[in-house]
């Protein structure tokens, strides 16, 4: 006799486990614990055979008694209900998705092991699932051909994101290796599209150069009236002109206040090198008042609502921009260009230069062991700098009266109008408008140099 719903919620847990028939193969397991299973019984080439239908309440009478007769189906056609679902989920195993995530996942444990950087975890990611799991997810990795890969790539390029099909080719490349490692791809068919995507357009950071406006610069970072945090990442900027994304991520471990030096370990460099930041007095003062504000958690620039997570990588544009420079006129990655230019016209060492820049030598051997190179000339040098700096900054005072220039986003008029703004678009401007600081600062991925 068929079940009914109420047989089916009213059976109850029994000092052993039975069954309840519904016909057809189908019935119902109840465990001691009382939970119950749907279970297909049917023979196959003379064995009797067990398929689990799902759990009750999960998968209903209804939705059972379905997939029991999609089984029996199959067994009309002389295929094994069971054998088909193992085979399915070796497909999904398999496809491109299933492949990337294990990829995903061991780039995770490495982001633990500080092995590699959230950051490089995050935009991976965000590049698997918005541009390549939609059109090749799904599929077998091992069906996959270039030419579909290829496709998926130009969408990117059709949006003008030059720079991030490249990438996302570069790590499309990674997860067919790791696929070969599994035994789930012959070979790596990104190599196949060399040459066929649109070499992105070289956009230098905007910078600023000129000595006169460098100290115009340095009093309008000085004027900043946002977050403490925020401020000292700007005044801190120009004196270490390390990466932005080196600085935002920069923790109290790595400073040493005593040896006067900020050692930032491998995985938390573009280059994947440790390297050392003498300290000057002036970044030094700087260090020790945010470290009031700071101090009590790992980060030197935390998030406003999270302090284990370090502040987003648009707070600082962000804030250059309210300070009135615009996207083309100066960003976060200028104090880097700034400084390489006027301390090579001031004839510091290039090789000082450089390696104070964090530029690594093709030789990864030989620049393993370079990056405390010309240490003690770095430290005159960054002193040497961080006096210059105070030097513009009080002739730019003496000369030229300070005019605060125009901010270059736009506030709602009423804070009533304006939606808390994410995280993800600058802590510093808890009621600015997304909109706005989204055109500002598009997300689309640039070298770092």
């Amino acid at each position: 006799m068929p079940l009914t719903d109420v047989a089916v919620r009213m059976a109850r847990a029994r000092e052993r486990a039975y069954k309840l028939s519904d016909g057809g193969g189908l019935c119902l397991l109840v465990q001691p614990t009382g939970k119950k299973w749907w279970r297909f019984r049917y023979k196959w080439h003379g064995k009797e055979q067990m398929l689990s239908m799902g759990v009750y309440p999960d998968v209903s009478l209804l939705q059972a008694r379905e997939r029991r007769d999609d089984a029996r189906r199959l067994l009309t056609r002389k295929i094994d209900p069971g054998a088909e679902r193992r085979a399915a989920r070796l497909v999904d195993r398999q496809s491109f998705e299933a492949v990337a995530r294990d990829y995903l996942a061991k780039l995770a444990r490495h982001v633990r092991d500080n092995k590699r950087s959230p950051e490089t975890l995050k935009k991976a990611t965000w590049m698997l699932e918005r541009f390549v799991f939609p059109d090749l997810g799904a599929r077998p990795i091992s069906s996959i051909t270039s030419k579909e890969l290829l496709l998926a790539l130009k969408k990117i390029e059709s949006q003008n994101f030059h720079e991030t099909a490249r990438r996302t080719k570069q790590k499309c490349g990674q997860i067919f290796r790791h696929a070969v490692g599994l035994g789930l791809a012959e070979r790596d068919i990104t190599v196949d599209l060399r040459g066929l995507l649109e070499a992105p357009l070289v956009e230098h950071h905007a910078s600023i150069t000129e000595p006169a406006q460098v100290g115009a610069l340095l009093l309008a970072l000085d004027s900043y009236e946002g977050r403490p945090e925020t401020r000292a990442a700007l005044r801190l900027a120009p004196l270490v002109f390390v990466r932005p994304g080196e600085l935002r991520t920069a923790q109290w471990a790595h400073v040493d206040f005593e040896a006067a030096q900020w050692r930032i370990p491998a995985h938390l460099m573009k280059m994947r090198r440790p390297h050392i930041v003498p300290l000057s007095r002036q970044a030094i003062e700087i260090l020790r008042e945010l470290r009031t504000w700071t101090g009590d958690g790992p980060l030197l620039f935390p998030m406003r609502l999270n302090r284990e997570r370090p502040m987003s990588e648009f707070t600082v544009n962000f804030a250059l921009r309210s300070l009135g420079y615009r996207s083309g006129e100066f960003t976060g990655h200028g104090f880097r260009s700034m400084a390489c230019t006027l301390l090579n016209e001031r004839g510091w060492n290039t090789e000082a230069i450089e390696r104070q820049l964090g530029h690594v030598e093709g030789n990864g051997v030989k620049a393993a062991y370079n990056y405390a190179q010309h240490l003690s000339l770095r430290q005159e040098m960054m002193q040497g700098w961080a006096d210059y700096l105070d030097e513009l900054r009080d002739l730019a005072r003496r000369t030229a009266p300070q005019e605060r220039r125009e901010p270059q986003v736009t506030f709602p008029t009423h804070r009533s109008q304006a939606p808390r703004a994410s995280a993800s678009f600058g802590d510093d401007v808890p009621s600015a408008d997304t909109t706005t600081v989204a055109a500002q600062t598009s997300f689309v991925i640039l070298d770092e140099n």
